[in-house]
């Protein structure tokens, strides 16, 4: 499988299909075809990723792994947040 490079505006939109605060809304055919990349079963997915190949990747990526969110706002440039410091008591 080639490596697809993810932009920072198809990591934008997909953060904002995972209800990301940080998303970027997209056209409304955007909107359509990512409910149908989350609908689609392993052949149809395949399908579609040889005409998406970045938005399925993006998709696949926020979908099925555990640091996907973090990375998707990396390639966003959307820094982490700071890291909090324990209460003291």
């Amino acid at each position: 499988m080639a490596t697809v490079t993810i932009d920072a505006e198809t990591a934008r939109h997909v953060l904002w299909h995972y209800g990301h605060p940080s998303g970027w809304v997209p056209g409304s055919f955007t909107v359509l075809l990512m409910r149908v990349i989350d609908a689609a079963d392993y052949v149809h997915k395949n399908r579609l990723r040889t005409v998406y190949p970045e938005l399925v990747a993006a998709m696949d990526l926020a979908a099925t792994r555990e640091d996907g969110i973090d990375r998707l706002q990396r390639i966003a440039g959307i820094p982490a947040p700071a890291p909090t410091a324990p209460a003291s008591a």
